[in-house]
Formats: C-alpha cells, sequence, structure tokens
C-alpha cells in the first residue's frame, strides 16, 4: 500500500494542514497535553483497576465459601458454624482498610486528572482526560457495588444461619417434649381406672391428681414451643411445611394427654356410680331407676338445642379437622346415650319382674377386677363388635355420600333452571346487562353436561352400592374418564368469576335470586362443582379408614389416586394457562408433569470467562413447568384481586430442551440444591427447593426423562442399524 508522504519545512507549513487546535504547544498549538502526564495517569488506572479487580474477587470468593456451606442438623453444630463465620467476617473486615485506600487512590487519580482545570478554571479538559476520568468514575462504582452486595449478602447470610439456629433448637426441643409426652401418656395409660374399694378409689384420684400437675409443667413447655414453632413458620423461610407439621402434632399431643387425665378421672368417679345402679331387688332398681331418668333429664337440660341440626348448620364453615373432632363428640354422645337407654330399659324390666324381696350385694373387688367371662369369648365379642362399629361407620360414609350427591343434582338443576334457562327467557331480557349478553357458556361452562353426568349416571350407579359400600371403589375407577370433564369446568373458572364481578349486582340476578329463595347468591353455587369434586377424595379416605383388609379396599386406593391425579391435573393446568409472554405453543411441549416454585442461581459461559448471574449473591425467584420436551422458567407476578381473581400469574423467561439437559443431583452449599445444565455446559443453574424431598422428587421426574430420552435413541440406532 502507498501512503503519500508530505515533506514540510516549517511549523507554520503545519498549520495549513492541521488545525492549531489539535496540536500541542511544543508545535505552536492550543492544545493542553504533556506526554509523561498521560503515561503516569494511564499507569495509575490500570494499577487501581488491578486493586478493585481483586477486591472484586476476594469478596466473592468468600462469599461462595460461605454460600456453599452445608447447614448443620445439630443446634451445637450451627450455633460453632455461626461462631465461625462471623469470626471469618470480622477477619475479612481487616480488608476494609485496603478498600478505604482503594477508595483513595480512586479519588486522588481524579484530583490529578482534574490538575488543569483547578488551575485554570476556564481551560477545559481534552478527550483522553475525559475518558480517564469515566474510567476512575466507573472503577469507584464498581468497588463501592461489590462492597455493598457483599454486605447485603451478609446480612441475608447471618439471618439464615440465626435461623436455622433457631430452627434446630425447635427441633431438638421438640424431641425432647415429645418424649416427655410420651412418657406421661405411658403412666396414663397404664393407670387403673377401677378402685378396689372407696379408699382405694380416692387414693387413686390422689395419684391422679400428682399426674395432672406434672402433665401441666409438661402442657406448658409444649404451649411455649408451639408459639416458637409458630413464630418460626412466620419469619423464617427456611421453616418448611415439616415445623407446621410438628406444630399440629404437638398441639394434637397436647389436646390428647388433657382427655385422657379427665377420662381416667371421669371413670375413676364413675364406676362406683355404675355399681351402685346393679341391685338386685325391685325396690332398689325403682330407685336407680328415678336417680337414673333424673340424671337424664338434667343432661337433657344442659343439652338445649339439637346437636343435628347445629351440625347442618355449620358444617359448610368448619375445616376438615374440625369435623372429625365434632363427629367423634358427636359418636360418642351418641354412645353414652345408647348406653344410659339400655340400662334405663333394663332397670324397668327389673323392677317390673321382680315381686319378692331379694337381700341387696354389693359387687366384691374380685367381681369387679375379674368378671366371670370365658377369654376365648369376650375377644370373639371384642372382634364383633369392632367390626360391627366399622360396618356401621362404612354405612354412615356412604349414606353420606348418597345424600349429599342427590343434594349436589338438585343445586345443578335449581342453578339451570333458575339463572342459565332465564337468560334466554324474553321476559328476562330487559334485565340482563349488555356485559352478560349472550355469555351462558361463559358464566356456566359445562355445568349441564356435568348435571347430565350425574344425573343419568353417577348418581344411579353410586346407589347400587348402598349395601356394600367398601366397593364402591369400583364406581370411581369405571367413572374415572368421566369425572375428567371438571377439569374443563375449571379452567372455565377464572373467565366465569371475572363476568360474574362485573355485573353481580345487576337486577337479573337479583330477580333470579329472589324467584328462587336462595339466600346465597349465584357464585355460591357456581363454585358447588369445584367443592364436589374435592369433596369425593375427602369421603374415599373415610371409607379406605373404615375398610381395610376387606374386599374393595384395593379399589378404593385405586380411586382415590386417580382421583387425586385429575386434581392435580387441574391444579397443573390452572397454573400452565396463567403463563403469559411464552411465544410458542405450550401443547407442543408435551405433557406438563411438575410445576412449582424455587430459588434459582445462573451461570453462563462467554469464552473463557463465566460470569454468574447472582444479583452478585442473591438468587432469582422462578416458577419452574417440567413438561415432556422442555423446562420453562417463568417469574411468578403478585397476585391481585379476589376469589379466582387472585389467582397468580408468570411471566415467562427462560425454556431448556429437555433433549439438551443434563442434572447433576448434588450441589455444594445445601441438601436442597441440584443443577440443571446445556449439553455444553455453557449453561448452569442451580437449583434450591424448598425441602429436601420436593427436590428429590423433582431429580427423580428429569432423570426418568432423560433415561426415557436416553433409551429411545439407543432403540433408533438398533433399528437403523438393523435396516442398514
Amino acid at each position: 500500500m502507498k501512503v503519500p508522504v508530505i515533506m514540510l519545512s516549517s511549523v507554520a507549513e503545519l498549520h495549513t494542514y492541521i488545525e492549531q487546535s489539535q496540536l500541542t504547544q511544543e508545535l505552536g498549538g492550543t492544545q493542553q497535553y504533556c506526554h509523561k502526564t498521560w503515561i503516569s495517569h494511564r499507569t495509575d488506572i490500570e494499577g487501581f483497576a488491578v486493586l478493585v479487580k481483586r477486591m472484586a474477587q476476594r469478596l466473592q470468593a468468600f462469599g461462595r465459601e460461605l454460600a456453599e456451606t452445608d447447614l448443620p442438623n445439630s443446634p451445637l453444630a450451627t450455633s460453632n458454624l455461626l461462631n465461625t463465620h462471623c469470626s471469618k467476617r470480622e477477619s475479612m473486615k481487616v480488608s476494609s482498610n485496603i478498600q478505604l485506600k482503594s477508595l483513595g487512590q480512586g479519588r486522588k487519580i481524579l484530583e490529578n486528572i482534574r490538575e488543569p482545570v483547578r488551575r485554570d478554571p476556564d481551560s477545559s479538559l481534552n478527550p483522553d482526560q475525559l475518558e480517564n476520568l469515566a474510567t476512575v468514575h466507573r472503577l469507584l462504582s464498581q468497588l463501592n457495588e461489590s462492597s455493598t452486595a457483599f454486605d447485603d449478602f451478609w446480612v441475608q447470610h447471618h439471618t439464615k444461619l440465626e435461623m436455622c439456629l433457631r430452627l434446630r433448637q425447635f427441633e431438638h426441643n421438640f424431641q425432647q417434649v415429645l418424649e416427655d409426652l410420651e412418657q406421661a401418656t405411658t403412666r396414663v395409660t397404664a393407670f387403673s381406672h377401677v378402685g378396689m374399694s372407696p379408699t382405694h378409689t380416692e387414693h387413686l384420684l390422689r395419684e391422679l391428681s400428682s399426674q395432672e400437675e406434672k402433665a401441666c409443667v409438661s402442657l406448658l413447655t409444649l404451649r411455649v414451643l408451639v408459639v416458637e414453632g409458630e413464630g418460626l413458620v412466620d419469619s423464617c423461610e427456611f421453616a418448611d411445611d415439616s415445623v407446621k407439621v410438628k406444630c399440629g402434632e404437638l398441639q394434637r399431643a397436647g389436646e390428647k394427654l388433657p382427655q385422657q387425665l379427665q377420662t381416667k378421672r371421669d371413670l375413676l368417679l364413675f364406676v362406683p356410680y355404675l355399681t351402685s345402679l346393679l341391685c338386685q331387688s325391685q325396690e332398689g332398681a325403682e330407685s336407680a331407676l328415678q336417680e337414673l331418668e333424673g340424671y337424664l333429664e338434667t343432661a337433657n337440660e344442659r343439652q338445649e338445642w339439637d346437636m343435628d341440626t347445629v351440625w347442618r348448620e355449620y358444617e359448610s364453615v368448619l375445616n376438615e379437622e374440625l369435623k372429625e373432632q365434632v363427629k367423634r363428640v358427636f359418636e360418642k354422645r351418641t354412645m353414652l346415650q345408647e348406653m344410659f337407654e339400655k340400662r334405663r330399659v333394663s332397670l324397668k324390666k327389673l323392677a317390673a319382674k321382680q315381686t319378692r324381696p331379694v337381700q341387696p350385694v354389693a359387687p366384691t373387688p374380685e367381681a369387679i377386677k375379674s368378671p366371670p367371662s370365658s377369654p376365648g369369648l369376650s375377644r370373639t365379642t371384642s372382634v364383633s363388635d369392632e367390626e360391627e362399629n366399622l360396618a356401621v361407620l362404612r354405612r354412615h360414609v356412604m349414606n353420606e355420600l348418597l345424600e349429599t350427591e342427590r343434594a349436589y343434582v338438585e343445586e345443578l338443576l335449581c342453578v339451570l333452571q333458575g339463572y342459565a334457562a332465564e337468560m334466554e327467557n324474553p321476559a328476562m331480557a330487559p334485565l340482563i346487562p349488555t356485559v352478560l349478553q349472550n355469555k351462558k357458556d361463559v358464566l356456566f361452562g359445562n355445568m349441564q353436561e356435568i348435571y347430565h353426568f350425574h344425573k343419568t349416571t353417577f348418581l344411579r350407579e353410586l346407589e347400587t352400592y348402598t349395601d356394600c359400600p367398601e366397593l364402591v371403589g369400583r364406581c370411581f375407577l369405571e367413572r374415572m374418564g368421566d369425572l375428567q370433564i371438571y377439569e374443563k369446568y375449571c379452567h372455565n373458572k377464572p373467565r366465569s368469576e371475572s363476568l360474574w364481578r362485573q355485573c353481580s349486582d345487576c337486577a337479573f340476578f337479583q330477580e333470579c335470586q329472589k324467584k328462587l329463595e336462595h339466600k346465597l347468591g349465584l357464585d355460591s353455587y357456581l363454585l358447588k362443582p369445584v367443592q364436589r369434586i374435592t369433596k369425593y377424595q375427602l369421603l374415599l379416605k373415610e371409607l379406605i379408614k373404615y375398610s381395610k383388609g376387606r374386599e374393595g379396599s384395593v379399589e378404593l386406593q385405586a380411586a382415590l389416586s386417580s382421583l387425586l391425579g385429575i386434581l392435580k391435573a387441574v391444579n397443573d393446568s390452572m397454573h400452565l394457562i396463567a403463563i403469559t409472554g411464552y411465544e410458542g405453543n405450550l401443547g407442543d411441549l408435551g405433557r406438563l408433569l411438575m410445576q412449582g416454585s424455587f430459588s434459582v442461581w445462573a451461570e453462563h459461559k462467554r469464552g473463557h470467562v463465566k460470569m454468574m448471574e447472582l444479583a452478585r449473591f442473591k438468587p432469582m425467584q422462578r416458577h419452574l413447568f417440567l413438561h415432556e420436551k422442555a423446562l420453562l422458567f417463568c417469574k411468578r407476578r403478585e397476585e391481585s384481586g379476589e376469589g379466582y381473581e387472585k389467582a397468580p400469574s408468570y411471566s415467562f423467561k427462560q425454556e431448556l430442551s429437555m433433549s439438551a439437559i443434563g442434572i447433576t443431583e448434588h450441589a455444594k452449599g445445601d441438601n436442597k440444591k441440584f443443577e440443571i445444565w446445556s449439553s455444553s455446559r455453557d449453561e448452569v443453574y442451580t437449583v434450591q427447593a424448598a425441602s429436601e424431598e420436593i427436590k428429590t422428587i423433582w431429580v427423580r421426574e428429569i432423570r426418568k426423562l432423560l433415561t426415557g430420552q436416553l433409551e429411545a435413541c439407543r432403540g433408533k440406532r438398533e433399528a437403523t442399524t438393523w435396516v442398514i
């Protein structure tokens, strides 16, 4: 390449080619420039840049060391780890002096660059000086960001360790309290509930009072621990559902022990009373009968309301646990009533039949302690009674299933005739708002299809199992495919809910409700199908509990599993339709297998440099959707509104093809973490689950998919080889 060369004989001739403002003073120009100063500034800036980089690397390395430390499983080890990390943090503070020196060095470089302007306010910095100034500002900003990010991380890490220590102390105290309660329960269980004489009974009552005092101390400790556990659940993000379970277990144990103590005391006081009723004379029978009837009359006066009415009134607002407790109370009350009624009938017969006086004989302690009965006959009678009780409970659950099914069908018919049909009534047309016109399918979904199935098929088939409740699982299994119509109804529910809220106060709905004489609005009845499909699994669980070892128990369990599968599919699909921003077709990704929320760290390898997206040490909160062909990362948006409008929504962020990823089951730092990476390892995602159990389930499902893909590839390769 030829370059033209111009030979100049003077500086003045140079000025004809280059403006003086672009030349230094040595060449007759006006530009302020000193090459020695430029070299000095560049040397200082490069040295400062190396210092900033080292400082950031040191903080990041220390942060990674802390983050990857496994959390201990005992209070002592957790306390030692907390002290160790705090000591290391104190040692790191020594580096703060280096940071201060770095800041001072950066500010000094800034002053040196600005020196010409400080000497001559009318002058300005040249482009090189301006670029150097911007570089130093950027380095100072990076130094400050690294320091601030680490300080934020340390606060979170220290809080995490403190919460972990509280959690481990709670778990330790939980085991201790549980052992104390078990010992107390064992002592109460072994405690005799029958006195051999009045003196013996008084002695037993005094011993029982001593046991009650000891139990009070244990129960006080239990209540304090429950309050502590509830505080952990509210304030500690590391407290998983196991803490709630432990609190619930403590509360149940705390309720059980006082009940056992009270039962023992009642028996000690009640057995002598029943013994006094074991009379053999007509006069004694009449006296006992009067006393028993007086007792029953007093009890009836105390029971001023009809318990069945109370149950029907409040059944809808009680949760399942409270329902079970109330049912058990009702059952005990019924058993006592039956026992007293049988004794009253027996006393009446005795009072009527006996005509000659018989010397009353009080039962001896030996008679009370060892009743004259055959051991074999006693065991047979006990087993028979237990089986009869289970049969009664099965029939009770079956009756509840049939009665609620009939009521459900009637409610659906009422809604379809009283609301849906009225939307096509010309006389009601003026009352229908514009937003509701031609929207019957949106408001009611496929309720007509659901009603037709239950009315013509499901109810009739359920009724054929009235006398054999334990076999009703077969009916559910045969109709499990038909029950999937509820998925369509649940998918439409958000649209229905939104439409209802737009016109819930319109005259049309008010007029329909008035004609039907309903106390509740239409929205309560639109929720009935969702409540019904959920109710089935509760009733099946009850039947399984009372049908163990009987014919049909296997079908009941299979029906429950299938029904729970439908409920899971409904729940998963409700989340899936809330994804926004995904440009492809979600149907092309295959069946949705799992979905859940996780903490995610991402690493991207660019060239030879690994960039860690830690928001410098902070994870991203992502909701993952595992399909057969892809894994979606989404960001969960804040919930708003009420009812179904409060359902979460998700913004699509990332998609990984299942054919191009690998998995590492264990990641450093936490047993709840695992890694998902691209085949080239250019992208690595560290995923932290809420619990170890959730992590295990996800890892197992992903491995199953990857193994299936591998086997499919091998089969395809073998088939190709065979063809060749």
